[in-house]
């Protein structure tokens, strides 16, 4: 078993997270960069770093000095549109913590870390305070997202099982640390 050291990225973090993130857009949810979906990923310093109450986090395989994971939180709920109009008034910005961008690498997976990374976020939005709630959407197409989440929080919208489909995303509420 690799250790790994979960910690708040730092400036210098930010060409190596960005890879990560890069990479499984491409490879996991075969889309590629989407300016209005990942617009973050560019500017992870000014999406994560500057803002209060926000943070991108990372995990290092302490062996190598790789950023192996990542992970970000944000104070942004889900936008109207795409998402249902109830689904946005129920996770108002400002009050939601959003998880984002929580991605391992896959030859890093397997241990624990995606586990690991929420739950930093999660303290973190206890500890920063003002959150009501932590919400999150996931692409039920990318391998092991979809039950992942399912194990860590509850269904508040399967979009597949809606009149038309939605964007087919499945979204989330995790119980506060």
């Amino acid at each position: 078993m690799r250790n790994y050291c979960i910690r708040t990225a730092t400036p210098d973090d930010l060409d190596t997270a960005r890879a990560v993130m890069l990479d499984t857009v491409y490879r996991d949810f075969g889309t590629g960069y989407v300016p209005r979906w990942h617009a973050d990923i560019i500017d992870l310093a000014g999406a994560y770093l500057a803002p209060a109450r926000h943070t991108l986090l990372v995990a290092v395989d302490e062996s190598t000095g790789v950023v192996a994971g990542t992970a970000a939180l944000d104070a942004r709920g889900p936008a109207h549109p795409p998402n249902p109009r109830w689904l946005a008034e129920r996770y108002p910005s400002g009050e939601t913590a959003q998880l984002r961008r929580v991605y391992v690498r896959p030859d890093h997976r397997r241990q624990g870390l995606a586990r690991r990374l929420v739950r930093a976020l999660l303290d973190f939005a206890a500890t920063e305070g003002g959150y009501r709630s932590v919400y999150l959407h996931t692409d039920p197409a990318v391998p092991g997202a979809e039950a992942f989440w399912r194990a860590t929080g509850k269904v508040v919208c399967d979009e597949r099982e809606e009149p038309g489909g939605g964007q087919g995303i499945v979204h989330f509420e995790v119980p506060m640390a």
